[in-house]
């Protein structure tokens, strides 16, 4: 099942005024559910196979490649020696509990074992993700309210 056939079949369904709708086959599962104002399509499962063909994700446009300079390889080897805290999964990044509170990290706060340094929102639920190592935090990698991908570096720790 190729993705224009998957937007043939959620533009029927948004049509028809079904509620939900699951397709299964050999190789694909498909729910599609349907509310007030938006469809939410859900594939669970996509084993690709020798007879369809593969659709390519787009490709950005190339951009020049560009001469490693000194100062960029001293800042490589500087942050090789620091610990990264990654996000354990995707959603969206925030620097802060609410609003109207303060970060949870800056950068020189020291944090320990268990400390608190973000929360990630995925699916109206908000994770608070600990520090597992002790340390300072010397560079924050993602802006606030930024959407982060699993295992997507969020904090340069130095342990020392």
């Amino acid at each position: 099942m190729d993705i224009k056939e998957i937007q043939n079949l959620i533009k029927f369904v948004a049509k028809s005024g079904a509620s939900e709708v699951k397709l299964e086959m050999e190789d694909v599962k498909i729910t599609i559910k349907t509310g007030t104002e938006k469809t939410e399509t859900t594939i669970l499962q996509a084993a690709p196979t020798q007879s369809v063909p593969q659709v390519a994700a787009p490709v950005a446009a190339a951009q020049p490649v560009a001469a490693k300079t000194a100062a960029s390889e001293e800042e490589e080897s500087d942050d090789a020696k620091y610990i990264t805290i990654k996000s354990p999964i995707i959603g969206t990044f925030y620097r802060k509990p609410a609003p109207d509170k303060p970060n949870f990290a800056e950068v020189g706060t020291e944090v320990s074992i268990g400390d608190t340094v973000c929360v990630i929102e995925a699916m109206k639920l908000f994770n608070e993700i600990e520090s597992e190592i002790s340390g300072k935090i010397v560079k924050i990698l993602v802006d606030d309210s930024s959407p982060v991908e699993f295992d997507q570096p969020l904090f340069l720790v130095d342990p020392s």
